[in-house]
């Protein structure tokens, strides 16, 4: 019988005792960091005595990635600061307009700062609603954000219509595309927004090493930005050597020189994905087209009914997206974690 059957190896979800649930709840990759990252880390050790440096090292690796000068490199996780530097710079009030639901760590920091927050739902596809975004846009828009790969469907826009939207919007006002999950799709290189900031355009791209990196609890990632607009961030504080952690620059710059490590980890989560969606056709579950490292899928029920039902079985699967409040984002873990995660889906929703 196959895993998704209610033979033998449905107990493997029948109320699963485990010191801790399985976290499958905060898009984490289980698979760790790339062993370069992990040397470089160690290599380190003896030094936390010492002060972080300036981050030029990383700032250089990225350079000879992105093809972009170095002033156009803000280190860092900045969403949360990038959004109250855009918000407070200008008139109170200010819209910044994003995809609902959505991870909302740029726009959380916008009220506070004076902005003002406009969400537009998801198509009919889950995807980003690329012309119901554009006809917001008016002359008190800040800024637009989207995730693409989005965040919680893991929905990926069509690159020739997002690359399109992208350029018209910033002629209007500045686009920010957070590229978190981007590197889980094989075609990265031709489906990244960079290419835009790299011709003039006012595109500011987010990445993150806390996702297929491996590097979630050491929080280092970066944006590629408008000259113009790196300098004034640079200015106000944001990419502040006081803020770098030296472990941190150390495993992201050794990260990005292991290149097959991406490539086992995108293998490895395809892998697992293929078996979450193959699940869900069998059982005729409703789901999006995850491109992520996680899934995205219809319960039918409210999602604390799912989220208390599945945490009984030991998998803890997080939050719900209202207001897609009967659907479930299950984050993909290790093989045997997401065998147990998919025979307990399997139960609950039965």
């Amino acid at each position: 019988m196959s895993e998704f059957g209610l033979g033998a190896n449905s107990t493997t979800a029948k109320n699963v005792t485990h010191s801790k649930p399985l976290r499958l709840s905060l898009n984490e990759n289980p698979f760790g960091p790339s062993p370069l990252a992990i040397d470089a880390i160690k290599a380190q050790l003896d030094e936390t005595c010492r002060y972080s440096d300036d981050g030029a090292t990383l700032a250089q690796a990225i350079v000879a990635r992105e093809k972009v000068s170095a002033e156009q490199i803000v280190l860092g996780e900045i969403l949360d600061p990038l959004g109250r530097y855009l918000a407070g710079d200008g008139p109170p009030g200010g819209e910044f307009i994003y995809s609902e639901p959505g991870y909302t760590a740029l726009v959380d920091a916008v009220g506070p700062a004076g902005g003002t927050v406009i969400g537009v739902p998801l198509d009919k596809n889950l995807q980003n609603d690329l012309p119901a975004i554009a006809a917001k846009v008016g002359p008190r828009t800040r800024a637009i954000y989207v995730v693409n790969p989005h965040n919680p469907t893991g929905t990926v826009s069509d690159p020739t219509a997002f690359a399109n939207f992208v350029r018209e919007m910033s002629s209007r006002t500045t686009v920010i595309v957070d590229e978190a999950y981007l590197e889980f799709e094989p075609d990265f290189a031709q489906r990244t927004t960079a290419t835009l900031t790299r011709s003039g355009h006012n595109v500011i791209v987010f990445r993150t090493f806390g996702k297929i990196y491996g590097l979630a609890g050491l929080s280092i990632g970066y944006a590629i930005a408008p000259l113009n607009v790196a300098k004034s961030l640079k200015h106000a504080g944001i990419d502040a050597p006081d803020t770098f952690d030296r472990l941190a620059l150390a495993a992201a710059t050794a990260s990005l020189r292991d290149r097959q490590y991406v490539a086992d980890v995108r293998a490895k989560v395809t892998e697992e994905r293929q078996k979450w969606n193959a699940l869900f056709e069998s059982r005729r579950i409703r789901h999006s087209d995850a491109r992520g490292n996680f899934v995205f899928f219809e319960t039918g029920r409210p999602h604390h009914e799912i989220a208390e039902a599945m945490l009984a079985k030991g998998v803890d699967i997080g939050r719900g997206f209202p207001p897609l409040d009967s659907w479930a984002r299950i984050s993909i873990g290790l093989p045997r974690e997401n065998t147990i995660a998919r025979a307990a889906v399997a139960e609950v929703l039965r």
